[in-house]
């Protein structure tokens, strides 16, 4: 009975989406605001902004 955290597992990213996480990422938004933006994991984020050379904003 375990339940599946992600609908959207191993799902390739639509340009649509790939255009948002820029956008998030340029107005400095924190890893975890823009995953929840996406519907996508944190570490799904972290690996597509390193792919495209986006800094994410580490906030503590």
């Amino acid at each position: 009975m375990a339940e599946q955290r992600f609908e959207r597992h191993k799902q390739p990213w639509t340009p649509d989406e790939v255009q948002k996480l820029h956008t998030l990422a340029k107005k400095g938004m924190a890893l975890k605001a823009i995953a929840k933006a996406l519907t996508r994991s944190e570490e799904s984020v972290k690996i597509r902004a390193k792919a495209d050379a986006l800094p994410i904003a580490k906030l503590r």
